[in-house]
């Protein structure tokens, strides 16, 4: 009877009918992952015929590692000097703040590499001031007006409204003006406020997040959305999550990508929580390209999955294999260090049956 129902599922989706929260929950708990996936990849083939999967080549700046908001998942972030409270997870790492040469540094080694594009993502300092930050990407874009500047998330933008005390929409306004190219979908966790108040009460609720990616789509900007699973949410609350941004695109078109990924527990409070399996890493991956139909790409999570399971993820729904990254932190201070090169990502692009090629974070081809 559940087959049945399943097979049925996946025949209406195939044909065109949008899956509803309560069908997606369905076949994420009961289809089989097999048929889940040859009904992702059919879907995918639908929308990217070509022969191709794309990849791109970036750098990860994290560009502090100080941090008010005390996530209970992250084993990156330093609290700042003045909070004394509660046990520093991994503390042995020192605070820092990069200085503007040495991200410029960073940039100018990406290039080298072939980058182009940096991903800015850092901790919610309690004292940088919003003008910090455009002096930086000012800096950037004098000396390397090629390369896109793909940063901070819309927790980020939360806090820098609240210290400069002004909109998010300012906020938005004035880091574009200093040369902000796109946004990237980090902090999103998962949309659901009775997760993140256990997770990550500091931090921007699930409204705030979604209205800052609202707001700069309707500025003319693009983004990335994202999704960390498998820590205190339940499947439900995944498909809720998936909800939520499958409006907020339908409302402003404005998402580039989809990028899940599993949590990853080592050196953090979370650390008693079981890790999930890569089955399930595929299972979500597979439900997220039948319910998000209304975005276009879909990353494989090869940093947190590894090489083999990204490659396997071309067939599970992903059209894209992300980026080299030629830096990561956040994930590598959890204990999961998976590293690749270009060389290396366009041999697993092949070993799935595809031609590689690459891309910018607006998934024009280069």
């Amino acid at each position: 009877m559940l087959l049945d129902r399943s097979r049925q599922l996946l025949d209406r989706t195939l044909s065109g009918e949008r899956l509803s929260e309560n069908d997606a929950l369905f076949l994420y708990e009961n289809a089989d992952l097999q048929r889940l996936g040859e009904a992702a990849d059919a879907l995918t083939q639908k929308r990217h015929p070509e022969p191709f999967r794309t990849y791109n080549i970036e750098r990860n700046v994290n560009y502090t590692n100080i941090c008010a908001s005390g996530c209970r998942f992250c084993a990156f972030f330093r609290k700042p000097e003045d909070d004394a409270s509660g046990e520093q997870i991994n503390a042995s790492q020192p605070r820092y703040v990069m200085s503007i040469e040495t991200l410029l540094d960073k940039i100018q080694e990406t290039v080298s590499l072939g980058g182009n594009q940096i991903l800015l993502q850092g901790g919610l300092h309690p004292s940088l001031p919003l003008e910090w930050y455009e002096d930086f990407l000012r800096a950037a874009k004098r000396r390397f007006s090629q390369v896109n500047l793909h940063g901070f998330s819309p927790t980020e933008i939360v806090h820098f409204a609240k210290l400069s005390r002004c909109s998010t929409r300012k906020v938005l306004e004035r880091l574009r003006a200093a040369g902000l190219g796109s946004l990237p979908g980090g902090g999103a966790e998962i949309l659901v406020d009775r997760v993140r108040r256990q997770v990550s009460p500091n931090k921007a609720s699930a409204d705030e997040w979604l209205d800052v990616c609202r707001t700069w789509h309707k500025m003319g900007g693009r983004g990335s959305a994202t999704m960390m699973f498998g820590h205190v949410e339940t499947r439900a609350e995944r498909i809720e999550h998936l909800s939520r941004l499958r409006n907020l695109q339908e409302e402003t078109g404005g998402f580039t990508a989809f990028i899940c990924w599993t949590f990853q527990s080592g050196n953090t409070r979370l650390s008693h929580l079981p890790k999930l399996s890569a089955d399930e890493y595929l299972r979500m991956l597979a439900v997220s390209r039948l319910f998000l139909d209304n975005f276009a790409n879909l990353q494989a999570s090869w940093v947190t999955q590894g090489m083999t399971i990204g490659a396997k993820s071309l067939h599970y729904g992903a059209n894209d294999m992300g980026s080299i990254m030629i830096e990561e932190n956040v994930v590598a201070a959890a204990g999961t260090v998976f590293r690749t090169n270009e060389q290396e990502i366009r041999a697993a692009i092949e070993s799935a049956g595809f031609f590689p090629q690459r891309r910018n974070v607006f998934y024009e081809l280069t």
